[in-house]
């Protein structure tokens, strides 16, 4: 009898209605993005935020610009990082997002790109905007890896625990099921130890706190799951890691630098 957990029979297909198919990771990036943008409306309107002249209009565009940025930034993330080679000799498959292909790297550079216009054009300061993000973020990248566990991609390695599964293209073995792990660490502990400094140790009065904390725990989730994720084929690993390791060091050297710059600045006073 093989070992491991079977991969559940999930179509990645949603709904299909003649030649439109709405996939399962389409609605994630849906859910994600809405989702982000309904929790944002609500810390707007609360006491914790200072900025009033960034309120409802301005998240609404934020839903517009921060959808660009991780939808394009997110593609030529992939397209430069992970398979250049490719897509110099195949550029008119750039734009083909249907084909999949999505690197959450660069979809924070186009993040971050879509945050300084938007830090300007309401006229905040560009940190207190992270911080607003980076309380939200971590909902899409829940379901983004959700999604990933769908389509049956970015498996770990092979494992004996008891909960390893045998993804249908991965051959016989049971594997890490990183993506779930991603989705617990990335995604639900970021998103509550994020949003307890924010509620409950005045974490947006400390402008860089939950952005640094941000940077520094999606890098230090994607660094330790490394080890347990199969690195990219065509890649492979690189100086004993994956390439998403060493895109996540710079991550975590510049988040741990932002919470040291928050905590060091003179305590805020009590709301």
């Amino acid at each position: 009898m093989p070992r491991g957990l079977p991969f559940p029979d999930i179509d990645p297909v949603l709904i299909e209605l003649g030649p439109v198919a709405l996939h399962w990771y389409g609605l994630a990036y849906i859910v994600g993005l809405l989702g982000g943008w309904a929790y944002m409306l609500r810390l707007v309107r609360s006491p914790l935020w200072a900025h009033k002249n960034f309120g409802r209009a301005a998240c609404d565009d934020s839903l517009l610009w921060m959808t660009l940025g991780v939808i394009l930034g997110g593609r030529l993330g992939y397209v430069f990082f992970y398979n250049w080679e490719f897509f110099r000799t195949h550029p008119q498959e750039i734009l083909a997002i249907w084909h999949g292909g999505m690197a959450f790297h660069g979809g924070l550079l186009g993040v971050v790109l879509a945050a300084v216009f938007l830090a300007r054009a309401y006229k905040v300061p560009l940190l207190a905007l992270g911080d607003l993000l980076a309380a939200v973020a971590p909902i899409g990248i829940f379901f983004g890896r959700l999604a990933n566990f769908i389509n049956a991609e970015l498996w770990g390695r092979t494992t004996s625990m008891p909960w390893g599964v045998r993804f249908p293209q991965a051959g016989p073995l049971p594997r890490h099921p990183s993506q779930i792990y991603e989705a617990l660490l990335e995604g639900l502990i970021l998103f509550a130890l994020i949003n307890y400094v924010l509620h409950f140790r005045q974490g947006l009065m400390r402008r860089g706190l939950l952005s640094g904390l941000f940077l520094a725990g999606y890098a230090a989730a994607r660094m330790g799951v490394a080890q347990w994720r199969e690195p990219d084929a065509h890649i492979g690993l690189i100086w004993n890691n994956t390439l998403g390791f060493w895109l996540s060091a710079p991550m975590l050297v510049l988040g741990l630098w932002l919470v040291w710059r928050a905590l060091s600045a003179p305590a805020p006073r009590p709301a």
